[in-house]
């Protein structure tokens, strides 16, 4: 048995790595360390580095935690080590060392894992493990011959996905303007730079990355350079770059493109990596080239990131992809199904059940992909024919785990200052008469607990105000809510019109 400082006991995984009753299991240690690191860190650096952190198995001393890519695990490792190992031990005292190991290279074999357990420790004091199995961050590792050189022989970009491109992307009343405009970016006369950067901006699986690659392999296919990058292929592009002190020729090869484009930009984090990515946008633009960027924000929601450089994005044309509207859905579940029918041909879905598809799945096209790939598991292997009964049964979990819609701290003040007949400006503004306190304390009530946005970060947006105010008036309107059934009710009301 383990041994937190509380004196709470959790059971000791077994010989598999796998939890044993007990008071408490290793698996929930983990969750407190999570909610600690939560805390402690804030919830943007929380979900932008410890978000996909998972706990593999606790092993004679040792947590072994994974990532999905080797750049979080360098960056964990480098910025955070101590952190994640002095909570793990405040937690869990007999933990001695965390080990972050690359999911998609990580062994399972428990035995292995305790043969590098059982490697001699260095003579200070405890810190990050780096199991052999796992790359050491000396020198970061090339990309394979196919990324590093990309289809048209440009450095240091991902590869484009050969299925995502402008013919396979289904245009519909939420995405047309979007599609128009990387339409237009694609095919500039010339290749001449306009809507520059072009920036898209929506939540998950809409279409913003098949876009990028729609962009990506048009212009590529008129023999221009291009250079797809993820935000976290940039980040460590850059760190790596400064452990081998190529840093020089990194700079010349992403200004040397005809055109790039970056991914998911609301992950780029640390402040002289947000300065070399605005001087990397700052020498494109001034110097004509295009830039297309993707994030899962509009510019000014972007906190975490260099003010210079959300001015930069913000100076282009941002659009943003909405959601999947019910005609849209259902276009893409019928060209799905038809694909797949020229390699199953007695795989058939009629009308009715695309159309209770397309109603009861509303959160994403992924989602909407997955309900096809159900559908097709369901017709050939049990060699039956596609009913609403077992379309309903197919689905079930994905209607059961879609994705609440986000609510934005903008749209919070705005209905809040519509409901109590008061101005936007006001909330914002230093007025402290009744009529305005009332509705402010309500509205950063609101975005505390319907957003993931901190109490500095909502402090921010409401005018500059320091998190202490945003405390206080989130206690103050949660004391009201216990005391007062209309407010209670009026309060009840404003979510559900948020999250409607």
């Amino acid at each position: 048995m383990y041994r937190s400082e509380d004196h709470r006991t959790f059971a000791a995984p077994n010989e598999n790595g796998m939890d044993v009753p007990g008071e408490q299991s290793a698996s929930e240690v983990w969750a407190r360390v999570k909610r600690r690191l939560r805390a402690e860190l804030g919830e943007d650096i929380f979900a932008s580095w410890f978000g996909r952190l998972e706990l593999d198995s606790v092993i004679e001393g040792c947590a072994y935690l994974t990532v999905p890519t080797r750049f979080l695990k360098s960056w964990i490792e480098s910025h955070y080590a101590d952190r994640v190992l002095a909570v793990y031990r405040s937690e869990a005292g007999d933990v001695e060392r965390v080990s972050i190991g690359v999911r998609s290279t990580m062994g399972r074999d428990p035995a292995a894992q305790r043969r590098v357990s059982e490697a001699p420790r260095p003579s200070s004091a405890p810190s990050m493990a780096m199991p052999s199995m796992n790359h050491e961050i000396k020198t970061p590792s090339a990309p394979s011959s196919h990324e590093e050189r990309g289809e048209g022989g440009e450095l240091g970009g991902a590869p484009l996905d050969p299925r995502l491109t402008f013919e396979s992307f289904i245009v519909g009343r939420s995405n047309a303007l979007a599609h128009a405009a990387a339409d237009r970016v694609a095919h500039a006369q010339n290749g001449q730079a306009i809507y520059n950067p072009l920036y898209l901006h929506a939540g998950v699986g809409l279409g913003k990355t098949h876009l990028l690659h729609g962009i990506g392999h048009a212009v590529r296919a008129q023999g221009r350079r291009v250079i797809y990058l993820t935000a976290d292929r940039f980040m460590y592009g850059f760190v790596a770059s400064l452990k081998a002190q190529t840093s020089l020729a990194f700079k010349e090869r992403l200004r040397g493109i005809d055109l790039l484009i970056i991914d998911d930009v609301q992950f780029i984090q640390g402040k002289q990596i947000q300065q070399e990515f605005g001087h990397t946008l700052n020498a494109l633009i001034d110097a004509g080239r295009q830039i297309v960027i993707a994030a899962d924000r509009p510019p000014a929601d972007l906190e975490n990131l260099d003010e210079r450089v959300r001015s930069r994005l913000a100076g282009g044309l941002v659009v943003e992809v909405s959601a999947l509207d019910e005609a849209l859905r259902t276009s893409i579940l019928t060209t799905r199904i038809e694909a797949l029918k020229t390699i199953h041909p007695t795989f058939e879905v009629g009308p009715n059940v695309i159309a209770f598809v397309a109603r009861s799945i509303t959160a994403n096209g992924r989602d909407l992909e997955g309900a096809v790939n159900r559908l097709l598991a369901h017709a050939t292997l049990t060699n039956s024919a596609i009913t609403l009964e077992t379309a309903e049964t197919a689905i079930r979990d994905l209607v059961r785990n879609r994705e609440p819609k986000r609510v934005k701290i903008e749209d919070i003040q705005k209905l809040v200052a519509s409901r109590y007949n008061v101005s936007r400006s006001d909330i914002l503004s230093e007025r402290r008469t009744a009529a305005v306190v009332k509705p402010r304390q309500i509205a950063m009530y609101l975005s505390k607990v319907l957003t993931l946005r901190s109490l500095p970060e909502i402090g921010r947006r409401f005018g500059g105000r320091d998190h202490t105010t945003v405390l206080h008036a989130v206690r103050k309107i949660e004391k009201a809510l216990g005391e007062d059934h209309a407010l209670s009710d009026e309060v009840e009301l404003l979510k559900r019109m948020l999250q409607e």
